[in-house]
């Protein structure tokens, strides 16, 4: 299960956790009140649990690879290279500009 789930799950078990407290308040039934409290509080722990544990990269979301985009770069990664250019330089460019675009 990847924390995107966990965090999905941790969301809904709130949202139901909340209304749990506030119609049980409303009914005058401290039981049910603290039942759902005690669920939220167990869930937004879980949740704490998965953000330390995942890291900071864990609830990113994934680039989606396009492959139109990576045969137009490759392309003018050659005409560059075809222009003079050391291949090595600019294929180490380009890798450090999508580190930069990445955030990493």
């Amino acid at each position: 299960m990847t924390p995107r789930v966990v965090r999905l799950i941790v969301i809904v078990v709130n949202v139901i956790g909340i209304a749990g407290m506030i119609v049980g308040s409303i009914a005058d039934n401290n039981g049910i009140a603290i039942t759902f409290g005690l669920v939220t509080a167990v869930a937004a722990l879980c949740l704490i649990v998965a953000t330390a544990t995942g890291g900071p990269d864990a609830f990113r979301r994934a680039l989606a690879f396009d492959a139109d985009t990576a045969a137009e770069l490759e392309a003018r990664i050659g005409d560059v290279v075809g222009a003079g250019a050391d291949e090595t330089s600019v294929r180490d460019l380009v890798r450090l500009a999508v580190r930069l675009g990445a955030g990493r």
